[in-house]
């Protein structure tokens, strides 16, 4: 009899103990910011840019300086993500193509967690729209809200590139009802861990939020990016098309109003920033401060008229360098700087690393668990990013190099030249260092997937 009462009570504290570990698998919260590029204060490329939320965010955690989306548009990238497959192995390379045709939804990151024993919020944009929810969710929240212009917006901007202050207070903006949902859900009392993804669309097109933040950018205080005239002039041909420089460019430099653009990117990038606070400072207030797992990233780059180029689409440094940080109690370190090429590959097996779940065999990338334990690792995989089928950029920690269809290159040197003026591909001194880094190149280019229901199939590539 005493045997059983033992073996009881050793059965019973195994059961308690296994519930411990359960209740104290980390928590995750999971910033998607849409349209960001690397105008926050920490990365210092911009310095009119006021971000002391993200930046604050970076202070804690590690924060990667080269970092990468898998491709420069909202739809593939975040496909990508949340899938951990890249572009060239899905077919999924564009806005208007459904990725469900080369993804499972079983295979989503949200998903994952979800049968994993986790309450899996989500909130605003995470894949490409709104209402695009994909995978398995136990809650969901749209956050569609309704906008005006403001009376002193002049107009709705440039053609298809539109800025405008608008006539709204904060609280009726859909990014700040995204943000209030998931300060609700901080609040829950439950003893099962959470992953709580929330996607803020600002900065996205148009650049618009209430007119206060616009006033904190004087216009007559604008600086212009980076720009040279002859930007263009050593690159190929492919490039020069991804660039239109005669499209969204000529028509901003005719109109005498690219401040005007800058300002309103500036602007909304300010306005993300304070909902980013937001959502920090509900977690710092909540009891979660100390078992949450915080990941902020931003789906891909912009141009604002480097290159030529505006929006994003292309494989230059400006429309695929990204914000990406990451908060890891008991394993990051506050302050600190990776300064290794990574990409979005890497989030999907870090977040399964990271809650000890098992790492799925269908991902493309590797965990960099590695990378916010020390910063310093010897890291030699480089980034790969890819616009459109077979274009793809690869980003080591000193060189970009480009190849188009067509078989066109650029390469650039960044440690000297990190604006990428002078194209080095053609030079014989470097065939070494191209072939090496040719060796990154996917191996794989699958074929591009069909439009989304309603999508014209001759859909124009780019918007």
């Amino acid at each position: 009899m005493r045997y059983y009462f033992i073996l009881l009570c050793f059965s019973i504290g195994m059961l308690n103990a296994t519930f411990a570990i359960a209740s104290e698998k980390p928590n995750v919260l999971f910033i998607a910011i849409d349209d960001l590029n690397h105008w926050v204060g920490h990365l210092n490329r911009n310095a009119q840019t006021q971000t002391p939320n993200i930046d604050r965010l970076a202070s804690q955690g590690v924060t990667f300086t080269k970092a990468y989306c898998t491709a420069p548009a909202c739809n593939p990238s975040r496909a990508s993500l949340m899938s951990g497959l890249r572009p060239s192995t899905t077919g999924c390379y564009l806005n208007e193509q459904d990725w469900r045709g080369g993804i499972a939804e079983e295979k989503l990151l949200n998903t994952r967690f979800g049968r994993s024993g986790y309450r899996v919020y989500g909130a605003g944009k995470i894949y490409h729209g709104a209402g695009d929810r994909g995978g398995e969710w136990t809650d969901y929240f749209n956050g569609y809200a309704k906008t005006r212009p403001h009376p002193d917006a002049k107009s709705r901007g440039v053609g298809t590139i539109r800025f405008y202050p608008l006539a709204n207070r904060d609280e009726e903006m859909p990014d700040y009802k995204v943000v209030s949902y998931g300060l609700e859900k901080l609040k829950e009392d439950d003893d099962s861990p959470f992953f709580l993804a929330i996607g803020l669309v600002k900065p996205h097109m148009p650049f618009s939020v209430p007119k206060k933040w616009f006033d904190m950018f004087p216009l007559d205080s604008i600086q212009l990016p980076p720009h040279r005239e002859d930007d263009l002039d050593d690159i190929p041909p492919a490039g020069v098309e991804m660039a239109q420089r005669n499209g969204d460019h000529a028509r901003i430099v005719k109109s005498g109003r690219w401040k005007e653009a800058v300002q309103a990117y500036l602007a909304t990038i300010a306005f993300c920033d304070a909902q980013v606070g937001r959502l920090l400072n509900g977690l710092e207030n909540s009891p979660h401060r100390d078992n949450t797992i915080v990941v902020l990233w931003s789906d891909h780059g912009w141009s604002l008229g480097e290159k030529s180029h505006w929006r994003k689409f292309a494989l230059w440094e400006e429309p695929t360098r990204t914000v990406f940080v990451c908060k890891v109690p008991g394993v990051t370190q506050p302050g600190g700087v990776c300064q290794s090429p990574v990409d979005y590959s890497c989030i999907y097996p870090t977040l399964c690393d990271l809650a000890d779940l098992p790492i799925p065999e269908h991902l493309d990338g590797r965990s960099i668990v590695p990378l916010l334990k020390d910063p310093a690792t010897e890291w030699t995989t480089p980034a790969i990013t890819t616009q459109d089928r077979k274009n793809h950029a690869v980003r080591s920690e000193r060189w970009r190099y480009i190849r188009y269809e067509n078989g066109d290159e650029e390469l650039y040197d960044t440690t000297v030249d990190p604006l990428e003026y002078k194209n080095l591909a053609q030079r014989p001194e470097h065939a070494a260092d191209k072939a090496e880094l040719e060796t990154w190149l996917p191996k794989i280019d699958a074929q591009d997937l069909m439009p989304r229901k309603g999508e014209p199939k001759k859909k124009a590539k780019r918007r």
